[in-house]
């Protein structure tokens, strides 16, 4: 029976609709309600629940540091130091924040898990579900650090300034670096010059072996681990990720999401809906692996295509996830998988004290959630500094490091900023050498990389509320304290 068509004059007001610009569209449809606000309440503590786990179990910190600094970053922190609506299980190494009270977001909870670092838990789950969260077997690296020579080990690891540099104008960057604004709080400082570590600096209650967040510094480790399958064969860096994406349909092979390559993911330029930004960043997307216990490959594979891939670039976790996916993928089964970051490069340059975490589902979180010290994040910087060698034996290659340092295409009408997972000196930046490149982290986690100087400058912050530590100027600051040429 055919359908009757509705009057002219019920068609009349949507046609007039249709035919409005699409701005006086919006305007005329504005949401003010939050219809996100029961996610954001879940995430908020999901983020406490990860940041006081891993600032009391994997930093080794008091519960008054956590609440002064980790959670300085946590608006409306629950409780204080003192106690409140949390419980922290010493024996079992983890925390549950809230009460879980009607009306109040659900109670987080998140557990250390050894060699991983926390992983958080969905609302469902308690403290009875820990044993099943994932776990690294690798057995530490032999050998006591203090005795093994610099980089692999800490003995011998610092020395004077040489010759030339100025150690007064190299304690002014550091006094820079330290003398912050409120809300940028400076952890640690090292330069790094000719191999030897010739400033150290830490804050009150911080020391060389102190692990904290990378934030985002974790992208550049991703993009390493990804480069030593490109350089033996087993990934591609121009070839279609290969990947299942979602929903499930009926023509998989017609998905335009095909076309995205490890290119495209590596330069933040897939073509995929963003989501991690528009205030969306703590309430879905990314968030929901983060913080809340959701997996992160389901989310990473459930974007649509909004653009042509390679030609547009948005900051996105999701990018760098799938770059990470793909990885799993290549090296084909779980336990590898699982141990190849220590095996391929953290065991090989003495990164002894990185926890690389993952999801619940045992999926490294590789666009965030690492957490390591000053010094392992200058070793990481030598590996790229020393051009992919590692005391005479080659561990990524001079090809990858020039894709890393290479612009994204699609940055060309934003400076050039960013390459490959690492960031670049900015078209309107002419105070520091051009062949500088940068790992960045929320927070201010920077491991600079210099090489026409020979230096690798790390800065590691817990910066809240006023973010934006600028990395370049610090550079400038450091070379102050150089001869000109280096």
């Amino acid at each position: 029976m055919a359908r009757a068509l509705p009057s002219t004059r019920l068609l009349a007001p949507l046609l007039a609709l249709a035919l409005l610009p699409a701005a006086v569209q919006s305007q005329e449809q504005e949401e003010t309600y939050d219809y996100w606000a029961f996610q954001r309440g879940m995430i908020q503590h999901g983020v406490q629940a990860i940041l006081q786990c891993n600032g009391l179990f994997t930093s080794d910190r008091t519960l008054e540091q956590v609440f002064d600094q980790e959670l300085a970053y946590v608006r409306e922190p629950v409780g204080t130091a003192e106690g409140g609506d949390y419980v922290v299980d010493w024996d079992r190494k983890a925390v549950a924040i809230g009460a879980g009270r009607p009306g109040e977001p659900p109670i987080m909870r998140a557990a250390f898990r050894d060699g991983i670092g926390c992983v958080i838990l969905p609302p469902d789950q308690d403290f009875d579900d820990i044993d099943a969260l994932p776990i690294q077997t690798l057995p530490p690296l032999d050998g006591d650090p203090a005795t093994i020579p610099w980089p692999m080990g800490d003995a011998d690891a610092t020395a004077s300034a040489p010759d030339g540099v100025d150690a007064a104008a190299l304690q002014a960057a550091s006094d820079w670096a330290f003398d912050r604004p409120e809300q940028q709080e400076t952890l640690s400082l090292l330069v790094v010059h000719d191999g030897k570590i010739i400033h150290e600096r830490y804050a009150p209650g911080v020391d060389m072996h102190t692990r904290t967040r990378t934030w985002s510094t974790a992208k550049s480790i991703a993009v390493t681990l990804m480069g030593m399958l490109v350089d033996d064969g087993r990934m591609a860096l121009d070839e279609p990720l290969g990947l299942e994406w979602l929903p499930r349909v009926r023509s998989p092979e017609t998905d335009p999401r095909n076309a995205i390559t490890l290119r495209h993911v590596l330069n933040m330029s897939s073509g995929l809906e963003v989501v991690d930004n528009a205030g969306l960043e703590y309430a879905t997307g990314s968030g929901m692996a983060y913080w809340a216990g959701a997996s992160s490959v389901r989310g990473a594979l459930s974007q649509a295509l909004i653009r042509e891939p390679g030609t547009f670039w948005d900051y996105e976790n999701y990018d760098t996830l799938l770059g990470v996916l793909a990885m799993k993928i290549a090296l084909g089964d779980d336990r590898t998988y699982l141990e190849f970051p220590r095996k391929a490069l953290l065991d090989r340059i003495g990164m002894r004290n990185t926890l690389l975490s993952t999801d619940r589902f045992g999926d490294f979180i590789l666009s965030s959630q690492v957490y390591t010290n000053a010094r392992d994040l200058a070793r990481f910087g030598l590996l790229y500094l020393n051009g992919g060698m590692w005391q005479g034996e080659r561990l990524l290659s001079e090809e990858w490091i020039d894709f890393v340092r290479t612009p994204a295409p699609a940055t060309a009408d934003r400076g050039n900023q960013y390459g490959g997972q690492w960031w670049l000196v900015p078209d309107n930046v002419t105070t520091v050498p051009r062949d500088a490149y940068s790992t960045a982290g929320n927070r201010g986690q920077f491991a600079i990389v210099v090489p026409s100087h020979d230096l690798v400058i790390v800065r590691r912050g817990l910066d809240w509320g006023r973010q934006g530590f600028d990395r370049w100027e610090l550079v400038e600051e450091v070379l102050k304290a150089f001869p000109e040429g280096g």
